[in-house]
């Protein structure tokens, strides 16, 4: 693929490129207990004071579950052609297994007959996060069979909604999942286990691949791939003892997850350093790579942040952060980020599903948002991908985090990532100026 390029022209995407934006439903969709929805991680761990900014919950969130055809105009009026969303665990199967949720499966069916109706593309992530309580008090990731039951619910949902979904995604971030949730415990279910988190990596994968079979086994031609949010892991000085440190962290941020996709095997680095008798070691069956690394047809990558380490295996900050302090500003690395991915595993499709940032948005009195810095930042990092297409990099669509400012997790309301501002006592949706240029870019084709 040849796509003109040069410092004084216009970036212009491939005619069929997929504009897009993302949510999740925990994020965004309230009704928590409403037409027979389950308990989540999510409410239980919102609930335990301390947990959240302000104590915030997404019992109501935005309020997407009741506005949801509200929200499909505001995507149609922004002209996107890809809109990534999640379904909630929960919502199909209140307590993680048995027969489903007609009254949840309905609303999934509504949402995605609107989409088709204003000509925009479903992208389906079966799991962000949002695993039904019930799953968690017998033994959550930690447990196997949490796997076979994601297997079981990936089936009810594929064979219910399989036809009106071109793309499925199956577990967003596993990372983040094992580092927030089983690390540093500021996610659900809120533990600081290391040992367990990496045997909760293993079953997060495993269900995955149990997934992918159940989407072959239906019998259907849509198309399925994991989300991942990956990390360039660079040196932070010219030693080698940093060169050696970054390699091993990049194993943790990412060959974790990439070798046992792309090559059916984990790091070895990564497995002498958990030691023969880590929880994921021995927690590994025959067989399990096999399933986990079964032929997929797309991999959805986020990216956030670059990550440099130092000598003795710390981080550095290189430069300047958003609101999140974790997240350091550096377009560069989505160009080495995607490269690296099509250099090291093979031109498998690739989507950019998240790449976003907080600003400061604050609703003027003539009922504007100017945030301009989400523009810079998301011309930047177009900027980096369109190199990266031209450079033979197979990235088929781009999805701005977020659509909607919404539920930020541990941060609650605190931080907006959306293109559209929600005043959140009123629930009114307002585009910010990010969402007018977005219009722009998309309607042009690039800027």
């Amino acid at each position: 693929m040849s796509i003109p390029i040069g410092p004084a022209g216009p970036l212009r995407f491939p005619d069929n490129f997929g504009w897009g934006a993302a949510t999740s439903a925990y994020q965004i969709e309230g009704a928590a207990k409403e037409d027979g929805r389950g308990e989540s991680v999510w409410d239980t761990f919102s609930r335990v004071p301390g947990r959240t900014r302000n104590g915030d919950t997404g019992d109501v969130a935005i309020d997407h579950y009741h506005r949801y055809a509200e929200d499909l105009d505001l995507m149609r009026d922004l002209g996107l052609r890809s809109y990534r969303f999640s379904i909630s665990w929960p919502r199909i199967q209140p307590d993680g297994t048995g027969t489903p949720n007609q009254r949840g499966l309905d609303f999934y069916r509504r949402l995605l007959d609107g989409l088709h109706e204003r000509g925009i593309t479903p992208m389906a992530t079966l799991f962000h996060w949002d695993l039904p309580q019930a799953l968690q008090d017998a033994g959550g990731w930690e447990s196997r069979d949490t796997a076979h039951r994601f297997a079981d619910y990936a089936d009810v949902v594929f064979r219910a909604l399989g036809d009106r979904v071109p793309a499925w995604l199956t577990i967003n971030e596993p990372k983040t999942v094992v580092q927030n949730g089983y690390l540093t415990g500021h996610h659900a279910p809120g533990r600081q286990d290391p040992d367990a988190a990496y045997l909760v990596a293993h079953h997060l994968q495993l269900a995955h691949g149990f997934a992918v079979g159940a989407l072959r086994a239906s019998g259907s031609d849509s198309r399925i791939g994991p989300a991942l949010n990956l990390h360039p892991c660079y040196p932070a000085d010219d030693s080698p003892q940093a060169a050696a440190a970054a390699h091993l962290y990049d194993g943790y941020e990412n060959r974790l997850y990439l070798d046992s996709l792309f090559r059916g095997s984990y790091p070895e680095d990564l497995l002498a350093d958990l030691g023969p008798h880590s929880r994921m070691v021995q927690g590994i069956r025959d067989g399990d790579l096999k399933i986990i690394s079964a032929p997929v047809d797309l991999l959805a990558v986020q990216y956030y942040t670059p990550i440099y380490v130092t000598a003795d295996g710390g981080t550095a900050h290189r430069w300047a952060t958003s609101e999140a302090e974790w997240q350091q500003i550096y377009p560069e690395g989505m160009y080495d980020l995607l490269t690296r991915v099509t250099r090291d595993y093979g031109p498998i499709p690739l989507t950019i599903t998240e790449n976003g940032l907080p600003t400061p948005d604050t609703l003027t009195a003539d009922d504007t948002v100017q945030d301009t810095g989400r523009i810079s930042f998301l011309r930047d990092h177009l900027t980096a991908a369109h190199r990266a297409i031209a450079d033979g990099v197979p990235l088929e669509s781009f999805h701005v985090w977020s659509l909607l400012d919404n539920f930020e997790w541990d941060q609650g309301y605190e931080q907006r990532w959306g293109l559209v501002y929600v005043d959140y006592p009123t629930q009114r949706r307002v585009l910010k100026s990010s969402a007018t240029w977005y219009r722009s870019v998309i309607a042009a084709g690039g800027f």
